[in-house]
């Protein structure tokens, strides 16, 4: 699908939040009711649930690397913890933007003509999110190599890789946010079923 033109304080780096015109059900529909609503479903839940780990494996991610920076991991006890669960994480990452793309994203534009630009704005995310995760996963790879060198080196890749993944973060929270700003809300009025 050719992606649509938005305004600079839309882009995902730019944002810090979705304008109401775009989350245009978040107002009746805010998150501290979610769980009480008649609609909210296990799909609302699970959903909810992805996001969550998505944002844990993350922080945890960030927390073990930092570990290594301030001296408190030895490079084998690093080695055996990142590699592993930075694949699973990056993943799980590109495998749940998949889905959303290919099936629930073109669902939820049919239910109601105004959420359109919503999910044209978080596909353009995932455009964004991609390149950052390809940057990110080049800087981890360098920080593996630089593992394997010794010395200095994987101190000065972990650096590097730090302002990467942090970026990647940061942009992921974001994203995350907002689109449970639209897709739940879009549950609890529409219900879970032409989703499915």
């Amino acid at each position: 699908m050719p992606m649509r033109e938005f305004a600079d304080e839309l882009l995902l780096p730019n944002r810090r939040e979705l304008p109401a015109e775009v989350a245009f059900l978040r107002e009746h529909y805010p998150a501290p009711q979610w769980r009480e609503h008649e609609n909210f479903g296990e799909l609302a839940a699970f959903w909810l649930q992805v996001h969550d780990s998505l944002r844990r494996h993350g922080q945890a991610l960030q927390q073990a690397t930092e570990a290594f920076r301030e001296g408190r991991w030895d490079v084998a006890r690093f080695q055996q913890y990142f590699a592993p669960r930075l694949d699973h994480y990056l993943q799980h990452l590109e495998g749940h933007h998949h889905i959303e793309d290919a099936h629930y994203f073109p669902r939820f534009r049919g239910l109601d003509r105004r959420m359109v630009r919503g999910f044209d704005l978080l596909e353009n995310d995932h455009e964004i999110i991609h390149d950052t995760l390809l940057a990110s996963a080049a800087s981890a790879r360098r920080l593996i190599e630089g593992m394997v060198r010794g010395g200095d080196a994987p101190r000065y890749a972990a650096d590097a890789y730090t302002e990467e993944a942090d970026r990647l973060l940061s942009l992921l929270e974001q994203h995350l946010s907002d689109e449970e700003d639209l897709v739940i809300p879009a549950m609890l009025e529409y219900s879970e079923r032409p989703l499915r």
